[in-house]
């Protein structure tokens, strides 16, 4: 786009933003959170709401029968912002309607009943809409005067005819930049310079009829345009089937600094506009609009315009919305030369179904063309006989939004010959893909929104696009390998689609703009975003959030001024309790999310316990209480393991007692009479041993006869020769049956390094096997003494008593024989 056309294209954007963002100015000035917003509009009310919530910013209570505001009815908002009081019948606002309302910024009280303007403390308002009511006069009042930050002003009421000078007095000293003023009727009497005090105002609107009194239109224009004022816009400047004859528009030619021109909802006949284009092709307007116009022909040769001998400053023309009731096309006869500089070019809304080739081929220097909204097709805009080489030799941006456009790879293959595009429209349309598409290098941006295409239309794309708009397109998935399909994009459009997720492993380092909102993501993770790290500008809005710490990051690290619709689209939707709250407002532990931290805090809190459980552990003396446990299970277990080798094998004595001599006062009133009494048969050497044999036959025997060989070990054992060999025999035994028939009672602590050579096995067998301890807490001894008969009563008594029964049988026949 050239430099002489920036001013152009800038200035018709900036007249749209303001209509579509609304002239109650509703944002930037005001916070519009969901909490503080009150719309109480068509809610048949007669007052408004005393119960509202102090901290109210935004209410609308329009169109309701409010016929009066006092002091009182908006007690307590103290942060009030917006206000909208329209289409209420209002009467009557007393001087202290506002007196706790400092804050109000944006005030909207048109379409009433007022008879008067009335008193407005209001130190911070901005915006200020009194049009269409009912005061006699223009006349302001003198606190006009302190509105210092006022910048918008509507005025305009139908009982209002004339304007004077001091009407405006009061806003001498006002920076005012928007003016709308009138309510559609005729004045009739216009004080030349009164509007010409004005300061600084850059945008006019009039909503003022003229059929006759054109000295009045002329004045003020002439007025206008003392004050610097570049734009204007002229709402119904015609009432219908207005007979013009006069030029309305002579004082044109000596406009000197007006560069927008808009003719809005007019009724506009063929000879007025003839008129209108001589004087605007001489003056200083730069761009011409007609926006929503009735066209009449009221010449019989319709709309006739010969070449003109001079240079024009027109570069812009738009035409958006025509209504015509002849049965026939308009007739259009003019000198092209005339329109041979124009830079932009808008026919929207006129029902065109072919490219006016001729028309647009005299435009040689057209660098943006826009045919939105009319009948256009592949063949009606790319006609056989219409080069688009020759026609478009200077364009570089084509809008063909909301037609009829379809294949894309016949779109693709003719956009080829269009030289110098750079970007294509086709948003609204019914695109849909066939066949490959083969882009030109030097279209960078394409609009394929609202077009049902799905996931593959990224594989129909060029490598050398900047800018893509997918919004609404079907899309469901993020391409991965989006930087090599598109490694010079910058800005990606994907809104109102059913996109899951932002891929983590999305690497986009080009990447500038990314609009993900109106999909189906329910988090946006720390690795998504890790890969964009040129981004500036993320939307993703009116998505359904999971307040959970999926959202952590999002909602706690983010930089929310990448985030253009922060806070006000993003709501939680799960989990339930939550749904609806705003993402800003939900608070997440931080603990409950970061692992890191949970670790750092848990480990030494656990650490804390387990070091206070060991030492009451120790202290309790619970290593002695957990070596027993483990002897008890351990004889349990061993015990089911041997069953059927043990029902075959006899035993005389459940166990035979090994200590020494030094240790039988502990084993005659400790042992014995404890397990002796518990029903165990017990082998002691003092009283078992026969006498006559040698001591280690009856060491062997008694070994061999009993279920289990008890040691008592102490000091006075490991120094005691018998011991030694009991514990000799006692071991052969066990390796040759592969049993476990050793039980050992640590009397006293005997370590096992101390041990003298001769007893190396008893040391071996210390290391390996679990013996008990003799304690000596009485509590101890209990448990001592349970897990020692455990021990010895694991074969049935029976069995023994049945063996005994087995040797007398025996024994008997060897009697009768000697006898």
């Amino acid at each position: 786009m050239s430099t002489n056309t920036w001013p152009i294209a800038i200035s018709y954007l900036l007249v749209f933003l303001f209509k579509a963002h609304g002239e109650d100015g509703k944002f930037g000035f005001c916070s519009m959170l969901t909490e503080n917003t009150k719309d109480l509009s068509y809610s048949n009310l007669r007052r408004i709401p005393s119960d509202l919530p102090d901290g109210t910013v935004y209410l609308d209570v329009s169109h309701n029968n409010i016929s009066s505001i006092v002091r009182n009815d908006l007690n307590g908002l103290t942060h009030l912002c917006f206000l909208k009081v329209s289409h209420c019948g209002l009467q009557y606002i007393s001087s202290d309607a506002f007196s706790g309302n400092s804050e109000i910024k944006v005030l909207n009280i048109s379409y009433n009943h007022l008879t008067t303007i009335p008193n407005l403390p209001l130190p911070q308002l901005r915006i200020l809409d009194l049009s269409s009511n009912l005061y006699p006069s223009y006349a302001l009042p003198d606190f006009f005067g302190n509105l210092s930050y006022l910048s918008v002003l509507a005025i305009g009421s139908q009982n209002a005819t004339s304007v004077s000078v001091k009407d405006f007095v009061p806003l001498q000293n006002v920076l005012l930049k928007k003016i709308i003023f009138g309510d559609g009727t005729e004045l009739q009497n216009y004080e030349n310079g009164s509007f010409s005090q004005l300061k600084s105002i850059q945008e006019v609107v009039l909503k003022v009829t003229f059929c006759e009194r054109f000295d009045i239109f002329k004045n003020m224009i002439m007025d206008f345009d003392q004050i610097q004022t570049k734009q204007i816009q002229l709402i119904k400047l015609f009432p219908d089937q207005c007979s013009i004859t006069s030029d309305p528009f002579e004082t044109f030619t000596d406009l000197h600094v007006l560069r927008n021109l808009s003719i809005i909802d007019t009724w506009i006949n063929s000879s007025v506009v003839v008129k209108l284009f001589k004087n605007v092709w001489k003056s200083s307007v730069e761009e011409i609009a007609f926006l929503n116009i009735t066209y009449n022909e009221d010449t019989p040769d319709g709309f006739q315009l010969p070449m003109q001998n001079h240079t024009t400053n027109l570069r812009a023309f738009i035409l958006d919305g025509v209504h015509h009731y002849q049965y026939r096309y308009p007739i259009i006869n003019a000198s092209m030369e005339l329109i041979n500089q124009l830079t932009y070019l808008k026919f929207s809304g006129t029902g065109m179904n072919i490219l006016p080739c001729n028309l647009i081929s005299a435009i040689k220097s057209l660098q943006i063309l826009d045919l939105s909204n009319n009948l256009l097709d592949d063949t009606g805009f790319w006609w056989s006989f219409c080069s688009s080489q020759k026609v478009f030799p200077a364009l570089r941006h084509l809008s063909l939004s909301h037609n009829r456009f379809g294949d894309l790879a016949f779109i693709a293959k003719n956009v080829n010959e269009m030289k110098f595009l750079e970007s294509l429209d086709l948003s609204f349309n019914s695109i849909f893909i066939d066949n490959p598409c083969f882009w030109p290098s030097h279209l960078t941006e394409l609009s394929l929104s609202h077009n049902n295409l799905g996931n593959t239309v990224f594989s129909y794309l060029s490598p050398h696009f900047k800018k893509i708009d997918l919004s609404k397109t079907g899309i469901s998935v993020i391409p991965q390998d989006i930087t090599s399909q598109f490694p010079r994009l910058t800005h990606l459009y994907l809104s109102f689609n059913s996109i899951q997720a932002i891929p983590a492993d999305l690497h986009a380092p080009t990447l500038v703009s990314l609009y993900t909102d109106q999909n189906a993501i329910t988090f946006i993770s720390q690795r998504a975003m890790e890969g964009l790290p040129n981004l500036k500008t993320l939307k993703a809005g009116h998505n359904p959030f999971s307040c959970d710490c999926d959202s952590f990051w999002f909602m706690t690290a983010l930089n929310k001024s990448l985030l253009p619709d922060w806070p006000q689209g993003y709501t939680c939707s799960t989990p339930p309790p939550f749904s609806g709250k705003l993402l800003e407002r939900y608070e997440l532990g931080w603990l409950s999310c970061q692992q890191g931290l949970q670790a750092a805090v848990v480990l030494p809190l656990l650490l804390t316990v387990v070091a206070a459980l060991v030492i009451t552990f120790y202290a309790c003396d619970g290593m002695w209480y957990t070596k027993m446990l483990w002897v008890w299970i351990r004889v349990k277990r061993r015990g089911y393991k041997r069953v059927d080798r043990l029902m075959n094998a006899t035993f005389r004595y459940h166990a035979f007692i090994s200590y020494s001599q030094h240790d039988s006062t502990w084993v005659e009133s400790q042992l014995v009479p404890k397990l002796e009494g518990s029903g165990l048969s017990l082998c002691v050497h003092e009283r078992d041993f026969e006498p006559g044999k040698w001591i280690v036959d009856n060491i062997i025997n008694c070994v061999e006869g009993s279920y289990k060989s008890l040691f008592i070990l102490s000091k006075n054992f490991v120094q005691s020769e018998w011991c030694n060999y009991e514990l000799f025999f006692a071991q052969h035994r066990a390796i040759s049956v592969n049993d476990d028939s050793l039980v050992f009672i640590l009397l006293e602590p005997v370590p096992t390094d101390s041990l003298p050579k001769k007893f190396l096995k008893l040391r071996t067998l210390l290391r390996r096997k679990t013996y008990l301890e003799w304690p000596t807490d009485e509590r101890k001894k209990q448990i001592f003494w349970c897990n020692l008969r455990t021990i010895l009563q694991t074969v049935d008594q029976s069995k023994i008593l049945k063996d005994v029964a087995t040797d007398i049988a025996e024994i008997c026949p060897l009697l009768s024989v000697k006898k």
